[in-house]
């Protein structure tokens, strides 16, 4: 997924000790990745830009595309992170300048590792599924990681785990005994919950890591706050486990990690460690340098938008 914004922001997180026991709801900002594809996004937040190493939520759909093209995301760059697309219906055809081109369909992951560079495209594949609904979300790398070699990894299968009521399929890390085969580079969570009718579920939850929650369909009272799909609730570290309520079936996204303890900058559709990262990732990607290119794809590339005036960040 990219950051299509022909203004974007700088984002400069600098390391904030989490909240212990923390409860948090914040409303997702109503993007348009063009084509007609509106996405809620939920990270960053200027209040919030990371949850762990996640540092990027975008909830797209239930959206009915049956008549339309469908996503239409055109080649464009990123740095310095991870891409983990995770669907809940429909089909998304992903092609990088690594030469993969790959579908992915409900119940598989799609990660991929930019590292120093890399270059992809997404799009609905033309004999499409009538509905979309997923979430495309970015984990950042910490320094000592922000140069590795690009990859691209399809995952089929992943392990699954019953808890109370709850469904959970492991994304990323470790839950319930269950291990993602996803490769990290810092201590992460993510797994998909689903929630049958009328369900009291209690998710043990690594006490160190920060968490967070966005709900893909249904309702749910967390730790007795409701929560609903376009909203995302922050909890701080110190817990052990996290109280689930539904009153219907609910599905529902839960990502965590270790604080992450690094400074961060986040411009367009890159991820860096300075601002002067990003001025040289933006100025590689209009040369024509680094990234590589994205073959097979009906259509020219993102151009990168103009820099602010002056230099991107001013410390004083």
């Amino acid at each position: 997924m990219s950051n299509l914004g022909r203004a974007p922001q700088l984002l400069f997180e600098e390391p904030v000790p989490p909240e212990r026991s923390l409860v948090e709801i914040t409303a997702a900002r109503e993007v348009d990745l063009g084509e007609g594809t509106p996405v809620r996004r939920l990270l960053p937040k200027r209040a919030r830009s990371t949850i762990g190493a996640w540092c990027f939520v975008d909830h797209f759909g239930p959206q009915d595309i049956a008549a339309g093209r469908g996503m239409f995301v055109p080649p464009h760059p990123h740095t310095c992170l991870q891409t983990v697309t995770w669907l809940v219906e429909g089909e998304v055809l992903h092609r990088d300048s690594l030469s993969n081109e790959q579908l992915i369909r409900p119940g598989q992951l799609n990660l991929m590792t930019a590292g120093r560079g890399i270059a992809h495209a997404e799009e609905s594949p033309p004999d499409h599924p009538s509905v979309m609904h997923g979430v495309q979300l970015w984990v950042a790398l910490p320094e000592r990681s922000s140069r590795v070699d690009p990859s691209f990894d399809h995952l089929p299968q992943l392990p699954v785990a019953e808890a109370s009521g709850a469904r959970v399929t492991v994304l990323v890390g470790e839950l319930l005994g269950e291990r993602s085969p996803a490769r990290t580079y810092s201590a992460l969570l993510g797994a998909d919950v689903a929630l049958d009718i009328a369900t009291e579920a209690r998710l043990p939850v690594p006490p160190d890591f920060e968490h967070g929650l966005v709900v893909l369909s249904g309702e749910a009272a967390i730790e007795g706050s409701s929560l609903w799909p376009g909203s995302l609730m922050y909890l701080g570290s110190g817990r052990s486990s996290i109280s689930m309520r539904t009153t219907g079936p609910a599905r529902l996204l839960l990502i965590g990690g270790e604080p992450f303890r690094e400074p961060l900058f986040m411009w367009w559709n890159f991820v860096a460690h300075s601002a002067e990262e990003i001025e040289q990732a933006r100025a590689d990607w209009v040369a024509g340098r680094r990234f590589g290119e994205v073959h097979g794809f009906d259509g020219p590339r993102l151009d990168a938008p103009p820099l602010p005036p002056g230099r991107l960040l001013q410390r004083g």
